[in-house]
């Protein structure tokens, strides 16, 4: 097994990070669109909006663990072609990291200076403070459209993904990401 990244594919520690995290987002946004979409009182808005505080700090957590794990392995992961599709592909990635960042960021650092504090999976994870800190409240007014900001660019990373790479240019990219490299002696 293949930990680390390769220039013919994707490391299992990569993939795992990926398929994962994948998994853990669409909840996040399923939890979100609940409390969009469902009135007050629903159960299920309820049930699905209830972990989702815990989901996104450790959402946050595992993306800065999967950008150092990426940046280690910066030299040897699979590139990105050099024509215009390729460049785009380099900022979608890097939008879609900052992304990943910055919107859990932004309730993470309200709730720092908030009343209530943080609690991460019933653990008192930042005190409460006695006074609210105005400025550390004002990121968190742009949480929610940077959240759906961020499900929007993960659908376009999921088209390019199909659409792309899988339809148009039928290369290996996709197989790359799953761990079917093309040609498995290289």
């Amino acid at each position: 097994m293949q930990l680390i990244d390769k220039p013919n594919a994707y490391g299992f520690v990569t993939r795992t990070l990926h398929w994962g995290m994948a998994v853990l987002f669409l909840a996040q946004f399923m939890s979100a669109s609940a409390r969009a979409l469902l009135p007050r009182g629903n159960e299920i808005r309820d049930s699905l909006w209830s972990y989702h505080t815990d989901l996104g700090v450790t959402l946050f957590l595992l993306v800065m663990l999967r950008g150092a794990w990426g940046l280690a392995n910066l030299s040897n992961r699979p590139g990105h072609a050099e024509d215009f599709i390729g460049k785009a592909a380099k900022v979608g990635h890097v939008a879609l990291y900052a992304l990943m960042l910055v919107v859990p960021a932004t309730r993470i650092l309200a709730s720092a200076g908030s009343e209530r504090g943080l609690r991460y999976f019933g653990f008192q994870a930042l005190p409460p403070r006695q006074v609210e800190i105005a400025w550390m409240q004002i990121p968190a007014e742009l949480h929610g459209e940077l959240g759906w900001l961020l499900a929007f660019v993960a659908l376009g990373h999921i088209l390019m993904a199909i659409c792309w790479h899988r339809l148009v240019k039928k290369d290996n990219t996709l197989a790359r990401m799953i761990g079917w490299p093309k040609n498995p002696s290289t």
